[in-house]
């Protein structure tokens, strides 16, 4: 009996620790590494990035969690195949950082007149590309978790006030790629992508006349120096649009419950969170701004309607261009205006 008792027991012992081990398999927590390219210090790091990967934890009590990396595993413009490709578990970019077609949809959201209102122009954004503009079908290899824009493009340059459309030829600006950069070459300058970051140095350095950019750039990455007109055009003269993606295998690595609680605080939430924190970057840039002599000023009307016409072009260029895939880009264009609160 006490042999019989004993196999028993260390039976009993065996099934409690595969059970155990099982369990543990079960509730392992995840820890997801976030690449981040911006500087730590930016207010959308700081009021967006940060604050929504903190409540990824508290939202699944712990048991996901999104570590943001100090310094960024790749350039920008690598960032959404990074992703994709498992090199880093949630990133974040520009479409127009990925030079290929891939997005071609995306665009959408960085024509002109898009809104001055980071808040409504990213929930918009997410509402109609997620929407009937089948978004996460253009992100393969990834689980889409926000969509977003930024507050109203700026042209800022040291050269010259626009007052014609003459005026525009022979300025030398840095673009983000994308739909600003047809449209500024269209209005005659010479336009050289770049990243952000790399601003800085091309302008002080005289590479650059100027830039199209946010207020909140201005000041983000030290531009005020040199730069002495910023002029703006309503509803903003471009956007850009932005991403915020976890690679799939990782994402399916998440329990179903905790997915849904994750996509609770992403998407349209995620958008007003990172739409506050560009308006608030704004509002403080502009007063940073004026005290720095640059000045601040509307388009012309005769330069505005040359904007227009151009942006007229290429919203049907890229409204036929969908529709062969049967998509109805005018419709979707003058909703995502209607949700931004665009009268236009």
């Amino acid at each position: 009996m006490k042999i019989k008792f004993k196999g028993t027991a260390l039976l009993l012992a065996g099934a409690a620790s595969v059970t155990m081990s099982f369990a543990s398999m079960a509730i392992a927590d995840t820890t997801l590494a976030l690449s981040s390219w911006l500087p730590p210090r930016h207010p959308i790091v700081v009021d967006a990035i940060k604050p929504w990967a903190k409540q990824v934890g508290e939202v699944t009590d712990g048991r996901v969690t999104v570590r943001v990396l100090a310094k960024p595993m790749g350039p920008p413009p690598t960032h959404y195949d990074m992703a994709a490709d498992g090199i880093a578990d949630i990133t974040y970019g520009l479409h127009s950082f990925t030079t290929d077609d891939r997005f071609s949809r995306s665009r959408i959201g960085q024509f002109s007149f898009i809104g001055d209102d980071a808040v409504a122009g990213s929930k918009a954004f997410w509402n109609v590309y997620s929407g009937p503009l089948n978004a996460q079908e253009e992100h393969d290899g990834v689980k889409l978790l926000g969509l977003f824009v930024h507050g109203p493009g700026v042209l800022h340059n040291n050269a010259r006030k626009i007052e014609t459309p003459e005026d525009f030829a022979g300025l030398k600006i840095r673009v983000p790629g994308g739909y600003i950069s047809d449209m500024m070459s269209d209005l005659g300058t010479t336009t050289l992508f770049m990243s952000s970051g790399e601003v800085y140095e091309k302008l002080s350095r005289g590479v650059i006349d100027g830039a199209t950019f946010t207020y909140e750039a201005l000041t983000a990455f030290k531009l005020t120096d040199d730069l002495k007109y910023s002029m703006t055009v309503p509803g903003g003269i471009y956007n850009t649009t932005w991403f915020l993606v976890v690679n799939d295998e990782k994402w399916a690595e998440i329990s179903p419950e905790d997915q849904a609680a994750i996509e609770a605080i992403s998407g349209e939430a995620f958008a007003e969170l990172v739409g506050e924190a560009w308006n608030n970057a704004d509002d403080k840039a502009i007063s940073k701004i004026q005290d720095a002599g640059i000045e601040i000023y509307e388009a012309p009307p005769a330069v505005l309607d040359g904007i227009k016409s151009i942006a007229a072009q290429y919203e049907q260029s890229w409204s036929d261009e969908i529709a062969a895939d049967g998509y109805d880009g005018t419709a979707a264009l003058a909703e995502l205006r209607k949700q931004a609160g665009v009268d236009f």
